[in-house]
């Protein structure tokens, strides 16, 4: 008799991708630059920890929000005992404010509108289970974020039909693209309910175009579908051109009100923008009244503690803070890329020109033994195993070219940066030198059997003569 579901023994989870693979074999061997210097370097962790201590400071200053209290009074009974799906006030004004704030307060935000999650990975799947059924499909932008696999298809049976992005526009969105994707999704008998997007991407660290956010939205409102608009790295935005919401597109071009208002969904998150991962806060923002209440209901399975909305409710409260936290967050971040560009630069490899996110999407096509996705994973285990650094390969972000990588940037000190930059351009130099040496043994040997042949020619002739005589 079968003791265990399908769900539990299904392998759709994704785990077995190489961009989770990675993250196995550097905790079997972590770098620390005391106790293991020659571990793996985490690159493939899109983490921010460049302004913790920004973080730390008001912490410091502020010690009745650490310490839950209000006015020098403990209220950690208050906040201890039960609190509805529905989350605190307080802090959902601080969220939605904090979120017009990063937006350049272009667009504002109704506090009913929004849904409380356990991070964004909790708001992805409870959209996908108020607006898919099982075997419907959700249209993607390739290179996407690996989990998605797991976010939007393991739990809830959804589809991804993947929108197929090309270098050779920078991997824009394209009416064509959309279209063959769509038709695809048609070929294979798959319900398209809609299209989601990530602004910025991860991994490309680029934002989309107005003219981008024009074509999405035209496209949904002629389909009649949804999109979903994921926005965790928009505050991350350190070069023009600067980002713009969905939701500033909405209004500009008139749809406010109209079907596709309520289609439209956004997905944000304060574990880029504020560096926090650990506190598990996300949000769904979405006009459809269904939806909201649908998602608030859903949300019961993955609530963010009382403890944690009290405390980042007075952190987002004080606009003082947040206008520097910002600010100063953008300034280290773009410090830190350009670091990392440089760096690869100065070994001969070069970067998708990006302005925002916490990593960069590197061309290593040329350092590739032959144009396929199996020479990527051979050139991406060298990397990890031989160089000692975890990044994600292309393919296990489906993109449709090998040879491309994700790198991260903002979850390591500059020190450690500058011995991954080291680590690869020794690997780099080695490579050619190894290249260089395989071609002279192959010339060498080439010359060697034109002699070999030149003087069998010339014995044979000269046997032949002597024969003759």
């Amino acid at each position: 008799m079968k003791l265990l579901s399908e769900k539990a023994t299904c392998n759709s989870h994704g785990q077995d991708s190489s961009y989770f693979l990675g993250w196995q074999e550097y905790e079997k061997n972590p770098y620390d630059e005391i106790q293991n210097p020659k571990g793996i370097i985490q690159m493939g962790l899109a983490e921010n920890q460049l302004s913790f201590d920004l973080l730390e400071s008001w912490l410091g200053q502020n010690p009745d929000a650490a310490g839950f209290k209000r006015n020098g009074e403990s209220i950690f009974r208050e906040l201890a005992l039960f609190q509805d799906y529905h989350g605190l006030p307080a802090f959902k004004n601080a969220l939605v404010q904090f979120m017009a704030e990063i937006r350049g307060n272009k667009v504002t935000f109704d506090s009913n509108n929004l849904v409380l999650t356990a991070g964004a990975t909790s708001a992805n799947e409870t959209l996908m289970f108020c607006l898919a059924d099982r075997g419907d499909a959700f249209l993607l932008p390739t290179p996407y974020y690996p989990g998605f696999d797991r976010d939007l298809k393991w739990r809830t049976g959804a589809e991804i039909v993947p929108i197929q992005c090309k270098s050779s526009n920078g991997f824009r969105i394209t009416k064509s693209a959309l279209e063959e994707a769509y038709k695809e999704a048609k070929n294979r008998n798959l319900r398209v309910k809609g299209v989601l997007v990530t602004n910025p991407s991860n991994p490309l660290g680029t934002t989309l175009t107005r003219n981008e956010l024009e074509l999405l939205l035209s496209f949904v409102d002629t389909k009649g579908i949804h999109l979903i608009s994921d926005e965790i790295y928009s505050g991350t935005v350190f070069n023009s051109p600067n980002f713009v919401s969905v939701m500033e597109v909405l209004i500009e071009k008139n749809y406010m009100y109209t079907e596709v208002w309520d289609r439209v969904h956004i997905v944000y998150s304060l574990s880029k923008d504020l560096g926090l991962p650990g506190f598990r806060v996300g949000a769904i923002y979405s006009n459809d009244d269904v939806v909201v209440s649908a998602a608030t209901k859903m949300s019961s399975f993955g609530l963010i503690s009382s403890q944690t909305q009290y405390l980042l409710s007075a952190m987002l409260s004080d606009k003082k803070f947040t206008k520097k936290y910002v600010s100063e967050n953008q300034k280290r971040l773009k410090k830190r890329h350009a670091m990392m560009v440089r760096g690869l630069q100065s070994a001969g490899i070069s970067c998708l020109e990006s302005n925002a996110g916490l990593f960069c999407w590197v061309d290593m096509r040329h350092l590739l033994s032959s144009n396929t996705f199996e020479a990527e994973i051979e050139l991406w285990k060298k990397i990890v195993y031989e160089v000692g650094l975890n990044i994600s390969p292309g393919s296990s972000c489906h993109c449709t070219e090998p040879g491309w990588f994700r790198a991260c940037f903002a979850n390591m000190s500059e020190d450690t940066l500058n011995l991954a930059i080291q680590r690869i351009k020794n690997f780099v130099n080695s490579s050619a030198i190894s290249t260089q040496a395989h071609s002279n043994q192959t010339n060498q040997n080439t010359n060697t059997n034109t002699k070999k042949k030149l003087f069998s020619k010339w014995g044979f002739r000269l046997s032949f003569n002597d024969r003759e005589r």
